[in-house]
């Protein structure tokens, strides 16, 4: 008699990981969980035969060390091609198409690009950490033209206020009504330029903003239209005149992305480039082609949350979460908010690599990103010289790598 199993396979339910029995003859199509009713389509191939082990020990290394050196790498734009098992897919292209076109203008700087596109096709914000003159404005006009969204900018100061942010109503002399006016949140890809110079008032406007997409003014609440994405930027070197950053805040921030100085070869490009004195916005429109629009970030987005996460993955990223919290140099360790982080750009970037499936590469690529800014040191460790990069990478040497 032949064995059931070799004419069917286990496939996780994407919305509440129940290990359900698939024939083979139905992959590729939509089917209903029975536990939690939501539809989705069973993949074509098995994740757990198709893809290379990228952790598997070499040379004496262990798995969770190997996981600790991919995430120092930071990532890089050749994870597309990592695993050996990408596919020719239209989000695979989209994401090629746009990194393409931002290379025309905007030199280097790999993981910033990477980590604002998948925070952007994760429904994320970035916290973007640089000194002064590394093109991050540049950037981020060069990403909405692309993109093809609305572009708005707010330089925070000592005395900006909330309303200044959100809008407020004014008197209208033609209605002889209170009107509410949008204040410069109201666009989608919005550039908040050294957010850690406005005082805690001024952050706390951005709270529901950056959480709900929403605004509250007057007890009227005023929806922003999604795609919808905060980069704040702080400068890591001048403290004078700045704030701490709330913690509530942070923790809202989907990755913090630390931007270094370009490599000798970058910056003789940059120089190339940028040395023309000719007008940005000219050079904007005439050198950048727009590669897609607000519906089909939309329509990638809600695709991206049906890739395939493993019941083993989702249980990894718990205890990476959960470690934070049980070490010693750690005042705060990390919250829930942080491997909800992981879970989605885990499977956004395995969208990115063509896979309707996530491993466990996606996770450790992005958790130095996703963690960093979500733990607190103790003074005892501040006055070591220890950093939350050194405890991440701790955590994930000491967490084992699942095997899918």
């Amino acid at each position: 008699m032949n064995d059931a199993t070799t004419d069917s396979r286990i496939v996780p339910c994407p919305s509440c990981n129940a290990r359900l029995r698939i024939p083979l003859t139905i992959q590729g199509t939509p089917v209903k969980c029975p536990r939690c009713q939501h539809q989705f389509t069973v993949p074509s191939h098995s994740p757990t035969v198709e893809h290379p082990d990228p952790f598997r020990e070499a040379e004496g290394q262990t798995a969770q060390n190997r996981a600790a050196e991919i995430a120092a790498r930071g990532l890089k734009k050749a994870t597309a091609s990592h695993l050996g098992a990408a596919r020719d897919t239209p989000t695979c292209r989209l994401f090629e198409r746009i990194s393409e076109e931002v290379a025309k203008v905007f030199v280097g700087q790999d993981e910033l690009v990477l980590g604002a596109l998948i925070a952007l096709f994760s429904g994320g914000h970035v916290l973007i950490e640089s000194v002064p003159g590394l093109g991050k404005t540049l950037f981020v006009r060069t990403l909405a033209k692309v993109l093809g969204v609305r572009f708005g900018r707010i330089q925070f100061t000592a005395d900006l206020m909330p309303s200044d942010v959100t809008g407020a109503p004014l008197f209208s002399m033609k209605t002889q009504e209170f009107e509410f006016r949008p204040g410069p949140v109201f666009t989608q890809l919005l550039l908040a330029d050294e957010i850690n110079r406005a005082p805690a008032k001024t952050h706390a406007a951005l709270l529901e903003i950056m959480q709900e997409r929403n605004v509250t003014v007057d007890g009227v609440t005023h929806e922003l239209r999604p795609p919808f994405m905060v980069l704040a930027t702080q400068n890591p070197v001048e403290s004078e005149g700045t704030y701490n950053l709330p913690e509530a805040q942070l923790d809202r921030f989907m990755f913090k992305i630390v931007a270094n100085y370009p490599s000798e070869e970058q910056e003789a490009r940059i120089l190339q480039l940028h040395s023309t004195q000719k007008d940005l916005e000219q050079r904007l429109i005439e050198e950048l082609n727009t590669i897609t629009d607000a519906d089909e970030i939309n329509r990638i987005v809600q695709d991206n949350s049906r890739i395939l996460v493993d019941s083993k993955l989702v249980s990894y990223i718990n205890r990476l979460v959960r470690k934070t919290r049980e070490i010693p140099a750690l005042h705060m360790g990390a919250s829930p908010r942080a491997g909800i982080s992981l879970m989605q750009g885990a499977r956004t970037l395995a969208a990115f690599c063509g896979r309707d499936y996530a491993v466990p590469d996606d996770v450790v690529q992005i958790a130095l990103p996703a963690l960093r800014h979500r733990v607190v040191l103790t003074a005892e460790a501040e006055v070591e010289g220890q950093t939350a990069d050194q405890i991440v990478l701790d955590v994930l040497r000491s967490v084992e790598v699942p095997r899918l």
